[in-house]
């Protein structure tokens, strides 16, 4: 192999390799999993190309207690999975560095053998050491369209630079495939990049280079139509910039924040491009850019293939992110019997999108205010729920001669809420404001 005769002394450099025991009779580990021991990172998913991939497969499958499967019986690839590891074997081939040489970015065009010597033809390892992710080739990164999406995602997660000329192409590449020039790669795989971006501690600044790279224009055009759409009062930034230092905001205040959360932070005005008018005074308003938002993520994170619990969810988030923040005791217990559900993920969506605003309007007593009544209702959040109405379906059949229907329904949702907020806290003082509340409705007794 003619890679072999040109490594240096510096190319010698060790890897601990019994960490990744059991290891194949012959190969190596190339790719992530070289580049994040180097850089110190946890590895989960291991690559290897070695002469026989079912055979080592098959003999760490064995080694683990577990089985081996084809991912490409054709091409001869096999997974092994357990512990929470991802093995990988590929053909070994003929030419190892021809096979580093087709990879995206230097960082990952890494190899090291069995005893842990690195195969480092692009000078990948100096990449690390600067933080620095540069291409390999520019058409290696068209030759797989998500490429440009994984360059943005890997300076994200792992808070390196992109080399200047590999931002550019990237740029260009994401151009044609937002023009429709080229074909774009699979909206499952398109998720999955977005997703693990937004869940990196950088996922404020790597959205932001979404935006910089042309990216959102390709992926996510709903968001990057609100590119230069002003707001005004509160808000200093126009409507992308806002979302963007919102999902910052999010992500540095509670870095716990799950992905429907990101997703909902970083979506939750997409709806105000199409919903800004102007009255007639001039000022402008976005009436509805909460419930039109909420449609619009839907749409987005289906499209993107996510989880339907989680586009339930973000967009759930998106539709009552606008709720006021309410002023007292009392309409912080009605606040929580509403929407404890999306609680407490929806206040910090709320605390988020008002840290990103700081407009003209904003001012540090507001703030002060707004994280008081904040407080009040974690305080009413922190108390545990009634665990049982004070009357239940039957009781409010029986009470008002009321048949099974909706009508029941609302009803017993009106008994819960008046003993969450306060006003009742027995049967029959449940029972005198239900029935108050049916005479005030007109149900007589006996209505469907």
């Amino acid at each position: 192999m003619g890679w072999f005769r040109r490594r240096t002394a510096r190319d010698m450099a060790v890897l601990d390799m019994g960490q990744f025991t059991p290891l194949p009779r012959a190969g190596f580990l190339v790719g992530g999993a070289v580049r994040d021991t180097l850089l110190g990172r946890a590895v989960r998913d291991l690559d290897w190309l070695v002469p026989d991939p079912e055979e080592a497969a098959a003999a760490a499958a064995a080694a683990l207690g577990t089985r081996a499967f084809a991912l490409d019986a054709t091409r001869g690839h096999w997974r092994v999975a357990a512990g929470g590891v991802t093995r990988d074997y590929a053909p070994l081939g003929t030419d190892l560095e021809a096979n580093l040489r087709a990879r995206d970015f230097c960082a990952n065009a890494l190899a090291a053998d069995l005893s842990g010597a690195l195969v480092d033809p692009t000078g990948g390892r100096g990449d690390l050491r600067a933080k620095r992710l540069r291409m390999v080739d520019a058409a290696n990164l068209w030759a797989d369209p998500l490429r440009g999406l994984r360059g943005a995602r890997l300076a994200a997660e792992l808070g390196f630079d992109l080399e200047a000329e590999t931002a550019a192409a990237i740029g260009e590449h994401s151009g044609a495939v937002a023009r429709g020039e080229v074909p774009p790669p699979a909206a499952e795989r398109v998720g999955v990049e977005l997703s693990r971006l937004l869940l990196s501690e950088r996922a404020g600044p790597g959205a932001a280079l979404l935006h910089r790279l042309g990216l959102l224009r390709a992926y996510l055009p709903e968001l990057e139509r609100a590119a230069g759409v002003a707001q005004g009062g509160f808000h200093h930034l126009d409507v992308l910039a806002h979302s963007l230092e919102a999902l910052n905001q999010l992500t540095q205040g509670f870095p716990e924040a799950d992905l429907a959360l990101r997703w909902a932070t970083l979506l939750h005005d997409v709806g105000k491009p199409d919903t800004k008018r102007y009255g007639p005074s001039g000022r402008f308003h976005f009436y509805g850019h909460d419930t039109l938002g909420a449609e619009m993520t839907k749409d987005v994170l289906k499209r993107l293939r996510l989880p339907s619990a989680t586009v339930e969810r973000a967009s759930a988030l998106v539709r009552r992110h606008m709720l006021p923040i309410p002023k007292t005791a009392r309409e912080a217990r009605r606040f929580v019997h509403r929407r404890r559900a999306l609680l407490p993920d929806l206040l910090k969506l709320m605390i988020a999108d008002r840290e990103a605003a700081r407009g003209p309007l904003a001012s540090e007593a507001n703030r002060r205010s707004y994280r008081i009544a904040l407080s009040k209702v974690l305080e009413i959040l922190a108390e545990p729920p009634p665990k049982a109405p004070l009357l239940d379906g039957r009781a409010v059949m029986r009470l008002l001669e009321l048949p099974p229907g909706p009508r029941v329904g609302e009803a017993v949702r009106f008994v819960r809420e008046a003993e969450a907020v306060g006003d009742v806290s027995t049967p029959e003082e449940a029972a005198a404001a239900l029935k108050r509340y049916a005479a005030a409705r007109g149900w007589g007794a006996g209505a469907g």
